[in-house]
């Protein structure tokens, strides 16, 4: 079943079921897709209208570097389940014999290594499109301007969310060096975006 290919109804059935998968992770990558469709349909509102051709370059690019960011995000709403989905089946192998329990402890440390990078990178794409989203600031139709100002707290919000995930995943690596290179590359992404979310809202509420 890919949540993706879901209807919002039946996904969100899912959601609200006991299962503990899909969660904030799915959740988080499929904020971030939403903000990013955001942009792209107020790139599209902006775009082949005369009143706003002095946007149209600026809407354009947007439009065309969305596409690749809408796709990862939507991908990883899947992906972040599957990650989680092996982090419980490595924790149910068989732990009799030493060996066992070696691969157990192997598989454990590469699906969490796995339930860490998906989120991390949700971050990552999230962040670049806030910064596309930054660019349409007073360049694109102002009747679509409160959408864009969605967009950017859905990014921020997938931003959020998927830190969260990386958080909650990182003590599973038992590896100090990647901890501290998630832990400090995580932390630069949420406070950048953070502040590029927030001029972009603050920007659009005061055109209202």
């Amino acid at each position: 079943m890919d949540l993706a290919d879901l209807k919002v109804k039946e996904y969100l059935d899912v959601l609200q079921s006991d299962a503990p998968a899909p969660g904030g992770g799915s959740v988080s990558a499929l904020s971030g897709a939403q903000g990013v469709a955001l942009m792209m349909m107020v790139a599209d509102l902006t775009c082949g209208r005369e009143k706003y051709a002095g946007f149209e370059d600026v809407c354009k690019k947007v439009k065309d570097q969305a596409v690749g960011l809408f796709r990862e995000l939507t991908v990883a709403v899947d992906k972040d389940t599957m990650a989680y989905n092996k982090v419980m089946e490595a924790y149910k192998m068989p732990k009799e014999s030493d060996e066992q329990k070696e691969q157990r402890k192997k598989a454990i440390m590469e699906a969490n290594l796995e339930a860490t990078e998906v989120p991390y990178q949700v971050m990552e794409v999230s962040y670049k499109a806030l910064e596309l989203a930054e660019t349409m600031i007073g360049k694109c139709n102002p009747n679509a301007a409160s959408d864009l100002g969605v967009a950017a707290v859905s990014l921020m919000n997938a931003v959020k969310g998927a830190w969260l995930n990386v958080r909650i995943n990182m003590p599973g690596l038992k590896d100090e060096k990647k901890e501290k290179y998630y832990m400090e590359n995580g932390s630069g992404i949420y406070k950048d975006a953070e502040k590029k979310a927030a001029k972009i809202y603050e920007v659009v509420l005061k055109e209202m």
